[in-house]
């Protein structure tokens, strides 16, 4: 058998700039300790214990800086000796700048699901059966009842014509409070937990307690507990819900022939009940098990399901910050913060390591080798030699389930979004609508919040609309399996939503039938599935359907007309000459580009090239995402050009902020009248949204995130998007990359900035540009905002995507202000030494 490979090759050397300079006439640069620093680097980027510059200076921050371990790449060695693989966790060699100025992590990484934690990752096993007699009958729930309805259990789990297929998948939602036990049980648990760790605090300092024997006997201060911390601190975030986790329902439907019972056939269904999002993992270990169900239909069974799959080992996938999880959603790099999943494995070796150190000495033993690390697919890995493995895609956490001893593999998503549940295909949504509207345009009637681009509206957009709008909307699937189904409504719901927007998942019911119908009509703005096509012959059920075979979209005859809101009114008198814009948004006969004052034919147009080139899922969802912010930006600013404020932006309140609020906030437009035009497109679907519960959502969650976000009274966004969309004279330019270069410092800052210039809309080619900029000062402070931004773990993906060109641009200025800082320390050194000083000195 071949020898592994080493573990981890060699990180490259902060001083390179080597492959940069390589072939181009350049010097490779010296590390910039041994350079003098020119005055203007000194005093912008190089001062390392300097605290950051925001507009909200933070109390404490520049001491908890000082306590956090330093992330940048120079000399992060991994704990077994080796270190990281240049190719996928730090800057390649001579790849990018480096400065002596760290740019650190303000959080400490904890994993997401802890060692030791009470959470289940499943709480519910079901298994229901079709009696030929009685109809459907739940036969099992463990470990205990989830619910006393059986009956409506039963009926979801075993969907209508089940018995015609062999196999069928159906997925929906359970509402389920937690009780007052639980809610004690974890009350009592947080203050366990922080008694813990204020006495492991106090061990540290010297001050010992009566109880820390008996914790030490039972293991209560170890590592694990830091894991869970519940106290207000910079670490915490603010959690974006609406009460309890709904449960999540993946459930398998198995039809075995059987000549020997009635019909022939057996039907058995089984169900894994997780507040887990990400079900869709359990697709392989419920195939197992539904079908050792078959052979012994006992709660044992169950019992041996229930036990794999709980313990399953999630404690190695780092929690990410909420900006953190935007910027790994919205790319495609699968390096991306692979650095932290390495931290992790880091911390778990030290921690093996100082268990091993306490164990008693044995002679006749060796000592214990260090575990290695190896990435995920490499020759190592595949022959068994790897204790830890780093993922190949950072996207996704890679685990096993042991079922009946078969290691069964599961990838976890790392950066779950709201509203964003199981495993869907929007290309496949997309398709399904595009396809037969592409061949025989379709043509609607007409409807203010859903036709906004008249009768030729693209389906998709109106699908879009009706979500966002809070309509009543059936995906129609006669003939199909009910997992299609399912699939289409959580795809619809990830459409509208972008992973910002909520509030259409906990609307939503993947599955049901005509049986729950009542039910149903009492929910405002649901999103349903159904396979029974009476749904279609009752226009009064729904306001919106689509008929998923033939790929048609319906707008309900019975659905209430757009009222004519107080927005409309005052917009149309704010601005006489677009008035009738907004009657024709909605009415207009033709969908070519002069018509399109939304701009959703062009964007729908991109879509679809994009899924012609085979782009992928990611960046599909990527794209979306970008719209849906795009759409509440432009709602924000509807609201605050017509009401005068709007409840989607929070304005700073500190007294540094008003620097930073000169700046302006909001989306931009070239020009005011391209602006009203756009708004005047928008205006009805705005006012449509603006009473619904994603907007109410939405507010909330503003203000939630206001509490985290660094740079409170500085947008971000708006400084990014003036130099991308306006003609700006030097003197504006200069003072926007000045903004930039004086407040993005920290390492959340950084994270802001990228989010606001993602990879897959140019990157930082706008923040770049500054480095061509006429102001040789605007020059020198660009290069050190793309030093650190180079420093950063996420940062250095977008530094290696700049141009050569850039990359060039940056090496002169960087030599520009070696030379001068040369210069300037050799001025210095001869004032200093000067025939006058050496007559004073005798």
């Amino acid at each position: 058998m071949a020898s592994a490979h080493a573990a981890l090759p060699a990180l490259p050397r902060a001083d390179s700039f080597a492959s940069l300079a390589h072939g181009t006439g350049l010097q490779p640069r010296r590390p910039l300790s041994t350079i003098p620093t020119p005055p203007l680097l000194a005093t912008e980027t190089l001062q390392s214990a300097r605290p950051t510059r925001s507009p909200q200076p933070a109390p404490g921050r520049t001491s908890e800086l000082d306590r956090t371990s330093d992330l940048s790449a120079k000399g992060k060695t991994m704990s077994t000796g080796t270190r990281a693989s240049s190719h996928h966790s730090s800057l390649s060699a001579g790849e990018h700048p480096r400065s002596d100025a760290a740019v650190r992590r303000p959080r400490r990484l904890r994993s997401q699901y802890p060692r030791g934690s009470a959470e289940m990752h499943v709480e519910y096993i079901l298994v229901a059966s079709f009696d030929i007699d009685r109809g459907p009958v739940m036969e099992h729930q463990y470990p205990v009842a989830i619910t006393g309805d059986e009956h409506m259990l039963a009926e979801l789990m075993l969907p209508d014509q089940a018995h015609v297929r062999n196999q069928d998948w159906t997925i929906f939602f359970l509402h389920k409070d937690t009780t007052q036990e639980e809610e004690d049980a974890e009350r009592r648990a947080r203050e366990e937990r922080r008694a813990r760790r204020n006495r492991k605090r106090d061990r540290a300092k010297g001050i010992i307690h009566e109880s820390d024997d008996e914790d030490e006997e039972g293991g209560g201060l170890g590592d694990d507990d830091d894991d869970w911390d519940d106290d207000v601190s910079t670490d915490t975030e603010p959690e974006i819900g609406e009460g309890p986790p709904l449960v999540y329902v993946l459930n398998l439907v198995n039809t075995k022939q059987d000549k020997t019972v009635k019909r022939g056939a057996v039907v058995k269904a089984m169900a894994i009940c997780t507040r887990h999002p990400f079900l869709h993992i359990y697709k392989p270990i419920l195939l197992l098990a539904l079908e050792e169900y078959f052979k012994a239909p006992v709660p044992e069974t169950l019992a041996m399901l229930y036990n794999a799959v709980n313990e399953m080992d999630l404690s190695l996938m780092p929690k990410l910050s909420f900006l953190e999880r935007h910027l790994l959603q919205s790319s495609d790099n699968k390096d991306l913060f692979v650095e932290k999943f390495e931290q992790m494995i880091q911390a778990r070796i030290a921690e093996e390591a100082g268990a091993d150190v306490n164990r008693p000495f044995d002679a006749s033993n060796e000592p214990p080798k260090r575990p290695t690390i190896f990435r995920s697919g490499s020759k190592a890995h595949v022959e068994g030699h790897a204790a830890y493995v780093v993922p190949r895609d950072t996207h996704e956490f890679e685990s096993k389930v042991m079922y009946k001893g078969i290691p069964i593999p599961v990838k976890v998503p790392v950066a779950v979004m709201p509203e964003i549940v199981g495993d869907f295909s929007l290309i496949k949504l997309i398709q399904n609508f595009s396809d037969p509207h592409s061949k025989t345009p379709q043509t609607f009637p007409l409807h203010p919040h859903l036709t906004t681009n008249g009768p030729n509206t693209h389906p998709i957009i109106v699908l879009v609309n009706a979500l966002l709008t809070q309509k009543r909307i059936v995906f129609l699937g006669h003939n199909m399996p009910s997992g299609e189904v399912a699939e289409a409504v959580l795809a619809a719901c990830a459409l509208a939503s972008g992973g910002i927007l909520r509030s259409f998942t906990r609307y939503a019911f993947p599955y049901t039938d005509l049986t729950k119908i009542d039910d149903l009509l009492k929910v405002p703005g649901f999103i349903a599935g159904v396979t029974n096509p009476t749904f279609e012959h009752h226009p009064e059920w729904w306001d919106l359907l689509c008929d998923l075979p033939t790929g048609k979209i319906k707008i309900s005859s019975k659905i209430e007309p757009a009222p004519i809101t107080e927005g409309l009114v005052y917009f149309q008198q704010q601005n006489p000459a677009y008035a009738n814009l907004v009657h024709n948004s909605s009415s207009s006969s033709g969908s070519s580009s002069s018509n399109d004052l939304t701009g959703d034919v062009a964007f729908m147009a991109d879509i679809m090239r994009s899924i012609a080139t085979r782009a992928g899922e990611r960046v599909i969802r990527a794209k979306w995402r970008a719209w849906v912010l795009k759409f509440t930006r432009i709602a924000a600013a509807f609201e605050e050009s017509v009401y005068g404020a709007s409840a989607l932006y929070i304005g700073s309140d500190e007294p540094e902020a008003d620097i930073a609020a000169a700046h302006g906030h909001g989306y931009v437009w070239v020009d005011e009248a391209t602006k009203a035009r756009e708004l005047a497109g928008n205006v009805t679907r705005i006012e449509g949204w603006r009473n619904t519960r994603s907007y109410y959502s939405f507010i909330q969650d503003v203000a939630r995130l206001y509490t985290i976000r660094p740079l409170k009274g500085l947008d971000l966004a708006h400084l990014h998007d003036r130099l991308r969309a306006q003609r700006l004279t030097p003197a504006q330019s200069r003072e926007i990359y000045d903004t930039l270069a004086r407040y993005v410092r920290s390492y959340d800052e950084i994270c802001l900035l990228l989010s606001v210039a993602p990879e897959s809309q140019a990157g930082l080619f706008y923040v770049a540009l500054g480095l061509f900029h006429r102001d040789r000062e605007v020059r020198f402070r660009t290069a050190d905002l793309l030093e650190r931004i180079a420093e950063h773990e996420a940062g250095q993906h977008w530094w290696r995507a700049l141009s050569r060109f850039e990359k060039l641009a940056y090496a002169r200025i960087r030599r520009e202000a070696d030379a001068e800082a040369r210069a300037r320390l050799e001025r210095e050194d001869a004032g200093r030494f000067s025939p006058v000083d050496h007559n004073r000195v005798s």
